[in-house]
Protein backbone atom coordinates (compact mmCIF):
# COMPACT_ATOMS: atom_id res chain seq x y z
CA UNK A 1 0.00 0.00 0.00
CA UNK A 2 2.79 2.38 0.95
CA UNK A 3 4.61 1.48 -2.24
CA UNK A 4 1.50 2.29 -4.32
CA UNK A 5 1.12 5.68 -2.59
CA UNK A 6 4.74 6.48 -3.30
CA UNK A 7 4.26 5.64 -6.97
CA UNK A 8 1.16 7.88 -7.19
CA UNK A 9 3.05 10.74 -5.53
CA UNK A 10 5.93 10.31 -7.93
CA UNK A 11 3.60 10.36 -10.96
CA UNK A 12 1.83 13.51 -9.69
CA UNK A 13 5.15 15.20 -9.06
CA UNK A 14 6.33 14.35 -12.58
CA UNK A 15 3.09 15.67 -14.07
CA UNK A 16 3.54 18.94 -12.21
CA UNK A 17 7.07 19.37 -13.53
CA UNK A 18 5.95 18.53 -17.05
CA UNK A 19 3.09 21.03 -16.89
CA UNK A 20 5.47 23.74 -15.72
CA UNK A 21 7.91 22.87 -18.48
CA UNK A 22 5.21 23.02 -21.13
CA UNK A 23 4.08 26.40 -19.90
CA UNK A 24 7.53 27.95 -19.63
CA UNK A 25 9.86 26.16 -22.01
CA UNK A 26 11.43 28.75 -24.32
CA UNK A 27 13.28 26.31 -26.52
CA UNK A 28 10.60 23.88 -27.57
CA UNK A 29 7.89 26.51 -27.99
CA UNK A 30 5.09 24.11 -26.96
CA UNK A 31 2.49 25.96 -24.94
CA UNK A 32 4.70 29.06 -24.94
CA UNK A 33 2.78 32.17 -25.88
CA UNK A 34 5.95 34.25 -25.84
CA UNK A 35 7.55 31.99 -28.41
CA UNK A 36 4.60 32.32 -30.73
CA UNK A 37 4.61 36.07 -30.22
CA UNK A 38 8.24 36.15 -31.31
CA UNK A 39 7.40 34.03 -34.31
CA UNK A 40 4.68 36.51 -35.14
CA UNK A 41 7.17 39.35 -34.81
CA UNK A 42 9.51 37.61 -37.21
CA UNK A 43 6.69 37.17 -39.69
CA UNK A 44 5.85 40.84 -39.35
CA UNK A 45 9.45 41.78 -39.99
CA UNK A 46 9.53 39.50 -43.02
CA UNK A 47 6.41 41.10 -44.50
CA UNK A 48 6.91 44.72 -43.49
CA UNK A 49 8.55 45.37 -46.85
CA UNK A 50 5.49 44.10 -48.72
CA UNK A 51 4.03 47.39 -49.91
CA UNK A 52 0.68 47.75 -51.64
CA UNK A 53 0.18 50.15 -54.52
CA UNK A 54 -1.95 50.59 -57.63
CA UNK A 55 -0.97 50.02 -61.22
CA UNK A 56 -1.22 52.96 -63.60
CA UNK A 57 -4.57 51.57 -64.78
CA UNK A 58 -5.95 51.32 -61.24
CA UNK A 59 -5.56 47.67 -60.24
CA UNK A 60 -4.20 47.01 -56.77
CA UNK A 61 -0.96 45.06 -56.54
CA UNK A 62 1.92 44.70 -54.11
CA UNK A 63 5.64 44.10 -53.94
CA UNK A 64 5.15 40.54 -52.75
CA UNK A 65 3.61 39.62 -56.10
CA UNK A 66 7.10 40.09 -57.59
CA UNK A 67 8.74 37.72 -55.13
CA UNK A 68 11.21 35.50 -56.97
CA UNK A 69 11.96 38.25 -59.48
CA UNK A 70 14.88 40.64 -59.61
CA UNK A 71 13.22 44.04 -59.37
CA UNK A 72 14.45 47.42 -60.56
CA UNK A 73 12.35 50.24 -59.08
CA UNK A 74 12.56 53.62 -60.83
CA UNK A 75 10.87 56.96 -60.22
CA UNK A 76 10.04 58.29 -63.66
CA UNK A 77 8.98 61.57 -65.30
CA UNK A 78 7.80 62.50 -68.79
CA UNK A 79 9.28 65.99 -69.14
CA UNK A 80 12.76 65.47 -67.72
CA UNK A 81 16.13 65.68 -69.41
CA UNK A 82 16.52 62.02 -68.47
CA UNK A 83 13.13 60.93 -69.85
CA UNK A 84 14.98 59.19 -72.68
CA UNK A 85 16.03 56.62 -70.06
CA UNK A 86 12.62 55.06 -70.66
CA UNK A 87 14.16 53.59 -73.81
CA UNK A 88 17.06 52.13 -71.85
CA UNK A 89 14.75 50.74 -69.18
CA UNK A 90 12.65 49.03 -71.84
CA UNK A 91 15.80 47.63 -73.47
CA UNK A 92 17.01 46.37 -70.10
CA UNK A 93 13.66 44.78 -69.35
CA UNK A 94 13.48 43.14 -72.76
CA UNK A 95 16.98 41.72 -72.39
CA UNK A 96 16.55 40.18 -68.95
CA UNK A 97 12.82 39.65 -68.40
CA UNK A 98 12.95 36.00 -69.47
CA UNK A 99 15.69 35.44 -66.89
CA UNK A 100 13.66 36.94 -64.07
CA UNK A 101 14.06 40.73 -64.17
CA UNK A 102 11.13 43.10 -63.84
CA UNK A 103 11.38 46.87 -64.10
CA UNK A 104 8.72 48.85 -62.23
CA UNK A 105 8.17 52.51 -63.04
CA UNK A 106 6.72 54.88 -60.45
CA UNK A 107 5.85 58.25 -62.03
CA UNK A 108 6.42 61.14 -59.63
CA UNK A 109 6.00 64.90 -59.91
CA UNK A 110 8.43 65.85 -57.15
CA UNK A 111 11.04 67.58 -59.29
CA UNK A 112 10.41 70.68 -61.37
CA UNK A 113 6.80 69.75 -62.18
CA UNK A 114 8.21 67.30 -64.74
CA UNK A 115 5.41 64.75 -64.38
CA UNK A 116 2.25 66.92 -64.38
CA UNK A 117 -0.04 64.59 -66.32
CA UNK A 118 -2.71 62.17 -65.21
CA UNK A 119 -2.05 58.44 -65.03
CA UNK A 120 -3.82 58.02 -68.36
CA UNK A 121 -1.67 60.69 -70.00
CA UNK A 122 1.52 59.22 -68.55
CA UNK A 123 0.65 55.74 -69.82
CA UNK A 124 -0.13 57.05 -73.29
CA UNK A 125 3.13 59.01 -73.37
CA UNK A 126 5.22 55.99 -72.32
CA UNK A 127 3.67 53.55 -74.72
CA UNK A 128 3.51 55.95 -77.68
CA UNK A 129 7.02 57.35 -77.39
CA UNK A 130 9.02 54.48 -75.89
CA UNK A 131 6.91 51.32 -76.36
CA UNK A 132 7.10 50.74 -72.62
CA UNK A 133 5.91 47.25 -71.74
CA UNK A 134 7.29 46.91 -68.21
CA UNK A 135 4.86 47.50 -65.31
CA UNK A 136 3.99 51.11 -64.59
CA UNK A 137 2.34 52.17 -61.36
CA UNK A 138 0.12 55.13 -60.62
CA UNK A 139 1.72 58.48 -59.89
CA UNK A 140 3.06 58.78 -56.36
CA UNK A 141 5.28 61.04 -54.28
CA UNK A 142 8.86 59.93 -53.61
CA UNK A 143 9.79 62.59 -51.04
CA UNK A 144 8.24 65.05 -48.61
CA UNK A 145 5.29 64.78 -46.26
CA UNK A 146 3.24 62.74 -48.72
CA UNK A 147 5.99 60.27 -49.58
CA UNK A 148 4.69 56.81 -50.42
CA UNK A 149 5.38 54.06 -47.83
CA UNK A 150 7.54 52.19 -50.36
CA UNK A 151 9.81 55.16 -50.93
CA UNK A 152 9.88 56.03 -47.26
CA UNK A 153 11.28 52.54 -46.69
CA UNK A 154 13.71 52.72 -49.61
CA UNK A 155 15.12 56.08 -48.49
CA UNK A 156 15.27 55.43 -44.74
CA UNK A 157 15.53 51.69 -44.01
CA UNK A 158 16.73 49.86 -47.11
CA UNK A 159 20.45 50.13 -46.46
CA UNK A 160 20.67 52.68 -49.28
CA UNK A 161 19.28 55.65 -47.40
CA UNK A 162 19.03 59.24 -48.55
CA UNK A 163 16.36 61.41 -50.14
CA UNK A 164 15.62 60.92 -53.80
CA UNK A 165 17.55 63.71 -55.51
CA UNK A 166 15.99 63.58 -58.98
CA UNK A 167 13.96 61.56 -61.46
CA UNK A 168 15.14 58.13 -62.59
CA UNK A 169 16.82 57.08 -59.35
CA UNK A 170 16.99 53.29 -59.36
CA UNK A 171 16.80 50.65 -56.61
CA UNK A 172 17.67 47.02 -57.34
CA UNK A 173 16.04 44.28 -55.25
CA UNK A 174 17.07 40.63 -55.22
CA UNK A 175 14.67 37.70 -55.65
CA UNK A 176 13.72 37.87 -51.95
CA UNK A 177 12.82 41.54 -52.18
CA UNK A 178 15.95 42.74 -50.41
CA UNK A 179 17.48 45.99 -51.72
CA UNK A 180 21.00 45.29 -52.95
CA UNK A 181 21.95 48.43 -54.88
CA UNK A 182 20.99 52.02 -55.57
CA UNK A 183 21.87 53.89 -58.75
CA UNK A 184 21.51 57.65 -59.06
CA UNK A 185 19.90 59.43 -61.99
CA UNK A 186 22.93 59.69 -64.27
CA UNK A 187 23.57 55.93 -64.25
CA UNK A 188 22.04 54.74 -67.52
CA UNK A 189 19.85 51.62 -67.43
CA UNK A 190 22.08 49.71 -69.86
CA UNK A 191 25.33 50.75 -68.18
CA UNK A 192 27.81 48.11 -67.11
CA UNK A 193 27.25 49.24 -63.53
CA UNK A 194 23.63 48.12 -63.62
CA UNK A 195 23.81 45.16 -66.00
CA UNK A 196 26.73 43.58 -64.16
CA UNK A 197 24.85 43.78 -60.87
CA UNK A 198 21.77 42.24 -62.44
CA UNK A 199 23.81 39.42 -63.94
CA UNK A 200 25.27 38.69 -60.51
CA UNK A 201 21.71 38.06 -59.30
CA UNK A 202 20.47 35.98 -62.22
Amino acid sequence: MVKEKLMVMAILAFMGVASYALAHCGSCGVGDNNTHAHEGDNNMQATQTNFTFNTITGEQTDLESYHGKIVLIVNTASKCGYTKQYAGLEELYDKYKDKGLVVIGFPANNFGNQEPGSNEEILQFCTTNFDVSFPMMEKISVKGDDISPLYEYLTTESGFEGDIKWNFTKFLLDRDGKPVARFETKVAPMSDEITSKIEELL
